[in-house]
């Protein structure tokens, strides 16, 4: 693996504090991971910090655009790494994936990133923290390479979608129901469980959106533009849920911690603390984020980078 460019700009500077030098890096890559290109972001104050990588969600959701809001205070203590994964953002831009979507293939390419970075910055270990689907790229390394890892970090994890599915569309009926909402009753009762079809998702989550009070699930264009990311995504997501943590994955041998937004009163949050109950690791921990729900670090950007740098940093090195 080589890197093929790095552009706009990389800044350094030396400062000497007692006697070591801090360089400060701010820069982009475009790195060749699986046989593509693809799109990396950097940024601290200090390239000697330890590194920590964002998995996006969504799939296909980018962080990158709304990174600085959540990575101010983390940038002073980490070098932080944001990457598009294929078919998203500034990748996408680049090249189309040259394989079929899976989610086997989006581990491949985590594992790739990560060697790499290990290798740039001559270290043997980094942070991990993921975000909703990013967490089936770390649960998956976590396992296979503890190792490498001082710890992973999951928010909104997926521990067992199916069984978070039927919780969610319990919730959706009962809310329907005691608000007399005639059209969300209707679409609702077409949802089958588990999913099978594109609709089964898409009526789902969007009165799962309306209920959590985001408005564009309510304009005209809704329908179109899910269905456009249905198109990309729902063929390995239909797959890539099928997997049961509880079943999988009883114990990791490197440090995890767990946050989750329960503020939206969602059963399906509890899956998550029943899990990490459940998990066997060296080291543990759950965070809750009463002000949030599925996005945390949207609503509550400064305490998750607070937990992340007061409880999670200090016992990685103890």
């Amino acid at each position: 693996m080589r890197i093929f460019i790095t552009f706009f700009m990389f800044f350094t500077s030396i400062a000497i504090s007692k006697g070591n030098p801090a360089v400060n890096i701010d820069t982009t890559e475009i790195v060749e991971i699986g046989g593509i290109k693809q799109f990396i972001k950097l940024q601290g104050v200090d390239r000697t910090k330890p590194l920590l990588l964002f998995l996006h969600g969504g799939p296909g959701t980018s962080l990158i655009p709304v990174a600085d809001t959540f990575t101010a205070k983390l940038k002073e203590r980490f070098v932080v790494v944001q990457w598009d994964q294929r078919e998203t953002g500034e990748t996408l831009k680049l090249n189309h994936s040259t394989e079929t979507l899976s989610l086997g293939l989006f581990q491949k390419d985590t594992d790739e990133l990560i060697n790499y970075l290990l290798q740039k910055f001559s270290r043997k270990k980094l942070f991990l923290v993921s975000h909703s689907f990013g967490s089936m790229l770390g649960f998956n390394f976590a396992d296979q390479h503890p190792e490498l890892l001082y710890a992973y970090i999951s928010i909104s994890g997926i521990v067992d979608q199916r069984q978070s599915e039927r919780l969610t569309l319990e919730m959706l009926n009962k809310w329907a129901r005691e608000t007399n909402n005639d059209i969300a009753i209707k679409e609702l009762a077409l949802v089958k469980l588990p999913f099978e079809n594109e609709d089964d998702l898409f009526y789902s989550q969007k009165w799962l959106f309306i209920h959590n009070g985001v408005d564009f699930a309510k304009e005209d264009g809704f329908k179109t533009k899910y269905h456009d990311w249905l198109a990309v995504w729902f063929p390995m997501w239909k797959k890539a849920v099928t997997n049961n943590l509880f079943k999988t994955l009883p114990v990791l041998k490197c440090p995890v911690y767990f946050i989750e937004g329960n503020g939206d009163k969602q059963q399906s949050h509890y899956i998550v603390e029943d899990y990490y109950k459940f998990l066997k690791a060296p080291k543990k921990a759950m965070f809750w984020f009463e002000k949030s729900g599925h996005t945390v670090f949207n609503s509550e950007p400064d305490k998750l980078q607070q937990v992340i740098i007061e409880k999670i940093l200090p016992v990685a090195f103890q």
